[in-house]
Formats: structure tokens, sequence, C-alpha cells
């Protein structure tokens, strides 16, 4: 692993390997790859992993094997990073690599007879955390009187464990029910019980929702999607 003096001192990576040796005489490669389940940790004091014999050095260097011709050979490598972390200053940290993206679509009928100043969708499920689409039909803050205000709201974040934060990036979308030109915003975030939501005041104009498709029938469609990119919590 390259770099690691810019790391901090409790920065680890978990990842598995697939090292290449190519035989140039066949065009094609000899794998040797981790076990299944097996994954190599690498640290500030553990930089570098790998296969102490990987291929017997008689049959490295005799050239109809087609490892090494002309005094060449060509390697390669792939890594496939499972987890990051950092433990320290009493926090754990645990970064998901492509994280699982979840997708809610919430139906609201009535929009005409909506007369609170939020709704909240059904909670849904996205990584290990329940969430709420809060849909403000009349606007919010400067969004008031003119706009539709759309947020993410992480549900019941005052149980949450003191100390801990959600990182998810999310989509919220207002979906076009006539040429499906979606109106949509997109977002990263780290949720906390004293900060669990995140939205938009202004996130369309009552002109666009009211005539260009969202409302038909007295009916939208409302939808989120959330992926959980990382997740902290206080070490005990």
């Amino acid at each position: 692993m390259a770099e690691t003096s810019s790391l901090p001192s409790t920065w680890e990576v978990h990842a598995v390997l697939r090292i290449f040796l190519l035989d140039q005489n066949k065009d094609n490669y000899l794998i040797i790859q981790d076990t299944i389940g097996r994954q190599r940790r690498f640290h500030r004091m553990k930089p570098e992993s790998g296969v102490d014999q990987l291929i017997p050095l008689k049959t490295f260097n005799d050239s109809r094997n087609g490892y090494l011709v002309d005094d060449t050979c060509v390697l390669g490598a792939e890594v496939f990073v499972s987890k990051e972390m950092s433990t320290g200053n009493g926090e754990g940290l645990t970064m998901f690599k492509d994280g699982v993206r979840d997708r809610y679509t919430w139906k609201i009928e009535n929009f005409s007879n909506l007369d609170k100043h939020y709704y909240d969708s059904k909670q849904f499920a996205a990584g290990n955390y329940k969430w709420n689409i809060r849909f403000y039909p009349n606007g919010k803050g400067i969004g008031l009187g003119g706009y539709i205000s759309l947020y993410l709201d992480l549900a019941e974040a005052e149980a949450l464990p003191a100390g801990t934060k959600v990182l998810a990036e999310f989509t919220l979308r207002v979906l076009d029910q006539i040429q499906s030109r979606n109106y949509s915003g997109k977002a990263t975030h780290w949720f906390t019980a004293s900060n669990p939501e995140l939205g938009w005041v202004r996130f369309m104009s009552f002109a666009a929702f009211m005539l260009n498709g969202p409302l038909i029938k007295d009916c939208c469609f409302v939808d989120a999607e959330v992926s959980i990119l990382g997740v902290v919590n206080r070490l005990s």
C-alpha cells in the first residue's frame, strides 16, 4: 500500500488480493488468489502483503514456460477493498465500498386537501437504519408559499447510541408522471441525533409542480434512494 505515511496511524484497510503472472508463450495468466473469506489487513506498520512462494524459481527462469522471456516478465494485481477503518480519539469509523442502494417510493394522494406543515412517509429501511421522506406541501423557510420543500429524515434518530454518525448518500425525486423528466436532488450528509435531516427548501416551484406533470388527478409520487457510506461509533 503506497503513501501510508499520509494516513493516520490508526487507519486500516482490509482487502482481498489476486496476483497475475503472464505466460507470454500462451498469452494467458497464472492466477493466485486469496481463498474465499480471507482478507488481508494493511496499516501503517504493515503496508505490504503477498505470496512468499508464488512459483518455483527454476520454473520461472525456464523460458519454455513463458513467464520470463527475453529477460522480461509481466505481473498484475487486483485489489478488492472490503473495509476501511480508523480507530482513534475514542471513535471507530467503518467505511463501506459500493454500499447497497435502497429505494422507496411514496404515493401522496389528495394533495389539494393537505393542510399540515409537513407529512412524513412510512418508515423504510436503508442499511441498518430507518428513514422517512419529509414532504412540505406549502414549502418551508425561504421556500414557504412558493415551493415544495423535500427532506430525508433519519427516523428515531434520538434512539441512536451516543456519538453515532451515519454517512449517507441520497437522492430525492418528485416523479414526472407524463414525460418521466423527474425533478431530483442529490446530497451526502452525516446524520446524527442532533442533525437528523437534510433536504431542500426550494426543491421545486409550485408552478412546475402543478403544471409540468408531477401532479396528476390530485396525486403525486416522491421517492428516495439511500446508500450508507460509513458509520462512526463511539468506542467503549
